[in-house]
């Protein structure tokens, strides 16, 4: 009769290298605190014998998963894949594993993640809201279960949360005052969805710079978007084009709109920016690859990313639940080139 080989144990590595299981558990997860030397040590002897962690079981006995769900609108937008990196970024140096999930913009989708999520074994969760989102029930039974979230860009109003934000009016501002000062006069906007609060923030920035320099108000310059994509600011660049007096500035709410704008006119023979400036919002690769380059607003994603991944590690760390909800508003900055730069 042949006997069953026994399965390899992280006993058996640790007197087979003189080191602790501790140390041979932190070493196979790629631990930071453990030097590579010993971590090359201790995968090449797991290799030889044949051992394979059971992470599951080593869950169970720890109570954790090192486990964070992210639920992001798209990931194909490079604003939340930027977030994505900085969240996998801190997560992974703090030996957290990161599982992504898209809404793809649907409340039906989000909830249905939702539903999933708290069936597993996460220890956290980081949010963006799907545009179509104004509910937040789905998310109450997270606090029931202990479970910390945290929101980034597109957060819950009027709901008792951790946030990770930009001052979207602020930004607005300072990017239509620059139009101001380059010497616009007819400044136009294409805004995002109006039901969206960043969207709307940013509308109020664009109007309140208007309004602190006395230029006058036209509510035919400004065209909300549903989805802010390359096709819509086609649409709205050639319903510019058609007005008597075209603007001879355009603040844009994402870069892929503005540079819709900058190739639509300069196709119909305008110069960009000396007959119109054209500002984005968002700093994408793309504001540096479009001639002009594009000026545009650093909304700070991947430091958001970063920063969200930081607060909920500390919430999920915090055993006694001391810790009360934070809104952590990050600083951007206004990047000027090319598409802006008038005489």
């Amino acid at each position: 009769m042949v006997m069953k080989q026994s399965r390899t144990t992280l006993k058996d590595l640790a007197e087979d290298l003189n080191l602790s299981p501790s140390t041979i558990s932190r070493a196979l997860a790629n631990h930071p605190a453990i030097s590579d030397a010993t971590k090359k040590k201790v995968q090449k002897k797991a290799e030889e014998l044949g051992f394979i962690p059971n992470s599951i079981a080593s869950s169970f006995r720890k109570k954790k998963s090192q486990s964070i769900g992210v639920i992001v609108p798209r990931i194909d937008i490079h604003f939340h894949s930027l977030v994505i990196s900085g969240i996998e970024e801190f997560a992974y140096k703090t030996g957290y594993n990161v599982t992504i999930f898209q809404s793809k913009d649907s409340t039906t989708r989000e909830k249905e993640i939702v539903k999933l999520l708290q069936n597993k074994m996460v220890e956290g969760v980081i949010i963006c809201l799907a545009i179509e989102t104004y509910d937040y029930d789905h998310f109450k039974k997270f606090k029931k279960l202990g479970v910390p979230l945290v929101f980034y860009d597109r957060v819950p109003s009027n709901y008792d949360t951790n946030k990770i934000v930009i001052n979207d009016f602020e930004s607005a501002f300072k990017a239509t005052e620059h139009l101001i000062k380059r010497g616009c006069k007819r400044i136009a906007h294409i805004a995002g969805n109006q039901s969206t609060p960043i969207f709307k923030e940013r509308l109020e920035g664009y109007k309140s710079a208007i309004r602190k320099h006395n230029l006058s108000f036209d509510e035919k310059l400004i065209i909300p978007c549903k989805s802010l994509s390359y096709e819509e600011g086609v649409q709205c660049a050639e319903s510019f084009l058609k007005f008597s007096s075209i603007p001879d500035g355009i603040f844009c709410a994402n870069d892929y709109t503005a540079v819709s704008v900058i190739q639509v006119f300069r196709k119909a023979g305008m110069r960009i920016p000396e007959d119109t400036a054209v500002v984005g919002f968002s700093n994408y690769p793309i504001s540096r690859v479009i001639e002009p380059h594009l000026t545009t607003i650093n909304d700070r994603a991947f430091q958001m990313g970063v920063e969200a991944s930081k607060l909920l590690i500390r919430l999920i760390e915090d055993e006694k639940r001391t810790l009360k909800s934070e809104t952590i508003s990050l600083e951007t900055e206004l990047i000027v080139r090319e598409s802006s730069m008038k005489d």
